[in-house]
């Protein structure tokens, strides 16, 4: 039977999960999720957990946000005059827009925090800083 090994392209179902339970990503409904391993393409700790699978193989993984999308960087946050936002967008805590970096690529951060003169976003990835679990099945390998 042929198993996983660096390299190979390959498409899982997966149900991704934090630590109390909440379901943050899930493939049901739709089509499996095709990556190289060992490419980059996935967070590493998942990345890890393939190699070696056959097809038809299921696995749950517990991933320590190191091995995600790392920890929060404290750095990653800038209070932003409220009067720079246009009027039609909405100013409320979760809110996630689009910025432009100053080198002209496109990043989404969330609102954290309103005030009555700053708005605070955060660049951090919404989920950097979490562990997380990841229940999956190996669909195929090419």
């Amino acid at each position: 039977m042929t198993e996983v090994k660096a390299g190979d392209s390959v498409a899982i179902h997966y149900k991704g999960t934090l630590s109390d339970g909440t379901v943050f990503d899930s493939s049901e409904g739709r089509d499996p999720l095709q990556f190289t391993v060992g490419s980059g393409q996935i967070i590493p700790g998942l990345d890890k957990a393939l190699p070696g699978m056959t097809v038809g193989e299921e696995k749950t993984v517990n991933i320590p946000f190191e091995e995600a999308y790392g920890a929060k960087d404290p750095n990653a946050t800038q209070p932003v005059p409220r009067d720079q936002f246009p009027t039609d967008i909405p100013l409320e805590v979760g809110t996630q827009l689009q910025v432009q970096t100053p080198d002209g690529q496109l990043m989404t951060v969330s609102i954290v925090e309103v005030g009555e003169e700053n708005v605070v976003l955060d660049a951090n990835h919404p989920l950097a800083g979490k562990d997380l679990t990841f229940e999956f099945s190996l669909v195929s390998i090419s």
